[in-house]
């Protein structure tokens, strides 16, 4: 189990303690598209899944709410999603905030549910209650810059939440298994081209075009040692 700790607009706070992460996969809210992309990663050697949208159970620790994710070596990246946290048990309690779930892509060819486990899902330190949003979040906008080499910062996503299944979505779907303490990540929306997603540094953002609030993470990707022996 984790802790995390939410900042509110209204500046209180939220902590919750995560029993329950699930990544959610291809959860596109078109879902041709998403047949397309499940096509087009089948032909670079990632298994497609049984089923679309699919869901990813994660370990609980890798909750984060950190500023260095550790990596094993230099082919892993961020992913721009939102995150539903289920704080309490009314509609008062459930927050969006904004995630990267960081995998790791050379795993992810022989298992997609084995990368989203060797890599951090990191979470804004902010939050907005659901209830407060839920009418207009197609036009929130969900976007990710990338560094490299100490060079300029590359936009590297970038869509409103139009493009994803809703929350609502995951909730009608899922019911009862949305206890207390979990925490949902939406899946992502597509990169842009020409941009290399094997950074130093990610940054991503959910911004209201209706108030002009925005919720915002960045981090940095830090090799490990070798390991001897």
């Amino acid at each position: 189990m984790n802790d995390l700790v939410f900042h509110l607009p209204d500046d209180t706070t939220v902590a919750v303690t995560v029993i329950r992460l699930l990544n959610a996969g291809y959860a596109g809210s078109d879902q041709d598209e998403v047949a397309a992309h499940v096509a087009e990663l089948a032909e670079l050697g990632v298994p497609a899944p049984k089923t679309t949208p699919a869901l990813y159970p994660v370990a609980p620790y890798l909750a984060a709410q950190v500023g260095n994710v550790p990596v094993q070596h230099e082919r892993t990246s961020g992913e721009a999603e939102w995150a539903l946290v289920v704080a309490g048990a009314t509609p008062q309690d459930l927050l969006l905030t904004v995630a990267s779930d960081h995998t790791d892509r050379e795993l992810e060819v022989h298992g997609v549910a084995w990368s989203k486990n060797a890599g951090l899902d990191v979470l804004g330190r902010g939050a907005w209650r659901l209830v407060d949003i839920e009418d207009h979040l197609d036009d929130v906008w969900l976007r990710a810059w990338v560094t490299r080499d100490g060079g300029q910062e590359q936009l590297i996503q970038e869509a409103t939440l139009a493009a994803l299944l809703p929350p609502k979505y995951w909730l009608d779907e899922l019911g009862d298994l949305l206890v207390p303490g979990t925490v949902l990540l939406s899946g992502t929306v597509a990169m842009l081209p020409g941009v290399d997603q094997f950074a130093d540094c990610w940054r991503v953002e959910l911004a209201d075009s209706v108030t002009g609030k925005v919720l915002e993470l960045s981090y940095r990707v830090e090799r490990m040692l070798d390991p001897i022996g």
